[in-house]
């Protein structure tokens, strides 16, 4: 019976060739198991934080005069701008030459392809993903353990130094508009200043509501002795008093109206310049309201720029390793030795079904 189209067959010539399948399979477990012992030992260490929110370095956050609550933890854009940071060359040439890579990797420096190579290198023990809860880990493997955990902690605070510096730069510019704006202010205040002076002077208005009260009061005064001093003339005239205290009355009431006519152009004048005095004394306080409140704002973000705001929230520092992350030896033995069964059982079947096969005619050799 023809067992060669059936799985009898395939179990028939799996046991006539068994031996040769056992060999190959062993030859290769020890040969899997010698390389595996050869290949270099490596160490994993896994920091896990969060982004925080950028809120937190607003001045408003900083000094308490936020009307609502800020956000502690970031948005997925902040989130995607670290997984941005830490996949950046910026990171990779700190590490690089924070830890001398080259070195460890054993690359030559001064190789054109010495950046390509070590790159490539740090890429293949650097990993960095975002977990399922929205949190951010960070992972380096090395030879060494204690290595291991000074990079991964190294590389999560060089992340949040350059989402810090990412921040900082928008402050600084910020601060500059502040400055140039207050500067060219403080020039505005000064004209603004040196325009109500002139008026003042020119127009005699200091105190517009206490002037406005004290002329009038000298004027009703004026007017009054005037008057009364008309009143006396007229008696005397009228019951032929002497002339001389006549005459002298004259001049008195000749010095009331002048007094009365240099109060009243006095008043004249005053009056056209107190209603420009009070736009520019409202101007000049609006002016100086508002430069206070942008050198308060510019103090503000200056101390906000100076200060060590988080840019992200540790979860879990760098452990050191305790078991080593690779190489798995029992995983390479037990697979090297499971494909080399797989692939000698397919070769002996191939050979077995072929072997009667007139390989000279098939492939017309002579």
């Amino acid at each position: 019976m023809e067992y060669k189209d059936n799985l009898l067959g395939v179990v028939e010539t799996v046991f006539k060739w068994k031996k040769f399948i056992l060999i190959t399979s062993v030859v290769t477990a020890v040969g899997a198991a010698i390389i595996s012992l050869i290949l270099p030992v490596y160490y994993e260490s896994t920091t896990i934080f969060y982004a925080a929110s950028p809120d937190l370095a607003i001045p408003e956050a900083l000094f308490g005069t936020a009307t609502e609550a800020p956000d502690y933890y970031g948005t997925e854009n902040d989130i995607d701008r670290l997984l941005s940071i830490a996949n950046s060359g910026e990171l990779a040439t700190f590490m690089i030459d924070s830890f001398n890579l080259y070195d460890r990797y054993k690359i030559k420096r001064e190789s054109r392809l010495g950046p390509y190579y070590v790159r490539l290198e740090f890429d293949e023990h650097f990993d960095v993903i975002k977990t399922k809860y929205d949190a951010i880990e960070l992972s380096i493997e090395d030879r060494d353990k204690e290595i291991a955990t000074r990079m991964t902690n190294a590389a999560r605070e060089r992340i949040n130094f350059l989402a810090q510096k990412l921040i900082k730069e928008s402050q600084l510019k910020i601060i500059k508009t502040y400055e140039t704006n207050i500067t060219q202010k403080e020039l505005d205040m000064t004209a603004l200043n040196d325009s109500l002076q002139k008026v003042r002077v020119a127009f005699g208005v200091y105190n517009t509501e206490e002037q406005a009260a004290n002329l009038s009061q000298l004027i009703a005064e004026s007017e009054a002795k005037l008057n009364n001093a008309n009143a006396k003339l007229a008696a005397l005239e009228a019951v032929k008093f002497s002339r001389d205290s006549i005459n002298l009355l004259k001049a008195n009431i000749k010095g009331f109206e002048n007094q009365l006519t240099r109060l009243q152009e006095r008043l004249d004048k005053f009056n056209q310049g107190m209603a420009l005095v009070d736009v520019l004394v409202k101007v000049q306080k609006d002016a100086s309201e508002q430069l206070a409140k942008d050198k308060e704002r510019f103090k503000q973000t200056k101390a906000s720029y100076h200060s060590d705001f988080p840019a992200t929230l540790l979860l879990e520092e760098a452990p050191i390793p305790v078991v080593k992350s690779r190489p798995k030896r029992a995983l390479i033995v037990v697979a090297a030795t499971a494909v080399a069964f797989i692939f000698s059982v397919i070769g002996v079947l191939i050979f077995d079904t072929y072997k009667d096969v007139n390989w000279r005619g098939v492939l017309h050799l002579k």
